[in-house]
């Protein structure tokens, strides 16, 4: 019986600390005074393609994606974290390269009440199949 072709380990792209001050959050004062926000993305994807041809148009810009993941961070403002990660993920499995993305969303300034250095929520999403 043949053995099945090994998997091969996905090819990554990472953008990480874009940063904005953003009016996301569940207070009101979050909405009104607005804080930092950072995000993290890594993308899964064949690059092979790509570096055979020396080719840009085969692979993601990461300067574009930079932008319109920035675009996002800072747009229309949600309540959750999760609903951020997840418009970003969203904007990352639109371009047909990307078999998946790994989107880390980082709020260093949010009010715990304690001593802290970071809150985030990262979420994983793979194009459906």
């Amino acid at each position: 019986m043949a053995e099945p072709p090994a998997r091969r380990t996905p090819d990554r792209i990472t953008v990480r600390g874009i940063s904005a001050h953003a009016h996301h959050g569940v207070y009101d004062w979050e909405r009104e005074r607005g804080q930092t926000f950072r995000v993290d993305a890594v993308l899964e994807l064949d690059t092979a393609p790509a570096a055979a041809g020396d080719d840009l148009a085969r692979t993601v810009n990461y300067a574009e994606l930079a932008q319109r993941l920035h675009g996002v961070l800072t747009g229309e403002p949600v309540g959750l974290l999760e609903t951020l990660a997840q418009r970003l993920a969203d904007v990352c499995l639109a371009d047909p390269l990307v078999d998946a993305a790994e989107i880390t969303v980082h709020k260093p300034d949010a009010e715990l009440g304690v001593p802290f250095e970071d809150v985030t929520v990262a979420i994983r999403r793979e194009r459906p199949a």
